[in-house]
């Protein structure tokens, strides 16, 4: 009988066997990757676009025709599309990201004969109804005032817009952009960003040949690109000069904190590395911003600190809600361990914790085969191979307190940081 008193022994995670794809590229340019695994008769399907270039004139273009591509088509009216796709026990969602946009459908394989048809509608005939744009114009314009009211969303806009500028990635929405949108601009983008080559499919779950000539027979001989190819190059970064940013509310009783700087990618050979520095600082709950400034200071519920990687740029950032009176206090004991890991070694033991805390949560999020197409995904849009992740576990793995230190001093400059504080100071 096990003893349940006696924890279990230690392992160190030496490496992980990842699910790759079968590839079809189909003769209109469509590029599909499929991942066959699992006992159910389901299938998860992702259209993935590239996002066009970002227009100043109509920026919200790229994130208001993604979000009405199930308002209704040439044949199918919303309601029409979400009673097909619920009456088969289908779900379907739109996502928009800052590179690409998606769109995803569950269903049970034995009725894709039945579901696939209606994405076919959706990315070739939809429409935009004028009374579903004047909807979503005025339940968005609601939601942005209300979101407004928030001093974390005014922290993560202006931040954003002192890193990337008026760019795709520093754009935050205002009320006057939606009055730009009408049909006739919605029907243009979609036609020249949703057509098969500047589409990938990503397929995961249970694959086999008749669902793949299912999927060709529908998304490659019926589905054609237009006479405009879709631009999808973006204007360069635009960082402000400007490096501290005040958004003052007189009642506020917390203040939000945001702060941090453009960085690498993950194409960059530091990435992995850089991830350890940042865990060690604010990655994950035992992190010395967590153990410093919520639960020896008290001044916040929770702080974290980030990286993002995006196509043309990446981030590390850290972020927090404090209580007004002690929103200086805060900074100045961010700032502390900032230059605490500049100054001084990680002692092995804490950095042992990290480095088990990184390997296991990415042996955790290897929970089925729709997130091992989510971690080919994150190479494939970066231009990188498996060989990623075998560089990524060895790099944590090796990684000393000295190397730490010196990323320390190469990427964690808080002077230079981008601050931005929203409600007192």
């Amino acid at each position: 009988m096990l003893n349940r008193t006696i924890a279990p022994g230690f392992k160190q995670v030496e490496g992980i066997s990842l699910i790759k794809p079968g590839h079809i590229q189909f003769n209109n340019g469509c590029n599909l990757f499929h991942f066959n695994s699992g006992d159910q008769e389901l299938v998860r399907i992702e259209w993935i676009f590239g996002n066009l270039r970002f227009d100043p004139a109509n920026p919200l273009l790229n994130i208001a025709v993604n979000a009405m591509l199930t308002e209704g088509t040439e044949t199918l009216s919303a309601a029409e599309i979400a009673d097909r796709i619920d009456y088969y026990g289908a779900f379907l969602q739109v996502d928009y990201g800052y590179d690409n946009s998606t769109v995803t459908l569950y269903s049970l394989n034995k009725h894709l004969d039945k579901t696939l048809p209606v994405l076919h509608d959706i990315l070739n005939n939809s429409v935009f109804p004028e009374k579903e744009i004047e909807t979503f114009k005025m339940t968005q314009q609601q939601k942005l005032q209300i979101g407004l009211q928030k001093n974390d969303v005014q922290a993560r806009r202006k931040f954003n817009k002192a890193l990337y500028g008026d760019t795709i990635y520093g754009y935050g929405a205002e009320l006057a952009d939606y009055k730009k949108l009408n049909q006739l601009n919605m029907q243009a983008h979609f036609k020249q960003m949703y057509q098969p080559s500047n589409c990938t499919i990503m397929v995961a779950g249970r694959v086999d040949a008749a669902m793949l000539n299912l999927m060709g027979d529908t998304f490659e001989a019926n589905w054609k690109n237009n006479q405009s190819k879709a631009d999808t190059t973006q204007p360069p970064l635009q960082p402000a000069t400007e490096k501290f940013y005040f958004v003052e509310k007189a009642d506020a009783l917390q203040s939000a904190i945001r702060m941090g700087r453009p960085t690498i990618n993950r194409t960059h050979p530091d990435f992995p590395a850089v991830q350890v520095l940042n865990t060690v600082l604010g990655g994950y709950f035992g992190s010395r911003l967590m153990a410093n400034i919520r639960e020896d200071k008290g001044y916040t519920y929770g702080i974290g600190s980030a990286m993002t990687s995006l196509k043309q740029s990446g981030s590390i950032f850290i972020a927090t809600e404090v209580g007004a009176d002690v929103c200086r206090a805060a900074l100045t004991e961010i700032e502390k361990e900032v230059n605490l890991l500049k100054t001084e070694l990680v002692p092995e033991e804490e950095l042992a914790l990290v480095k088990n805390f990184m390997l296991g949560s990415l042996l955790g999020s290897l929970e089925n085969v729709m997130s091992h197409a989510d971690k080919f995904k994150n190479i494939y849009f970066s231009g990188l191979g498996y060989d990623y992740y075998d560089y990524y576990i060895e790099t944590i793995k090796s990684i000393t307190s000295e190397k730490i230190l010196q990323l320390a001093n190469q990427y964690l400059d808080y002077d230079n940081f981008y601050k931005v504080v929203a409600g007192k100071y």
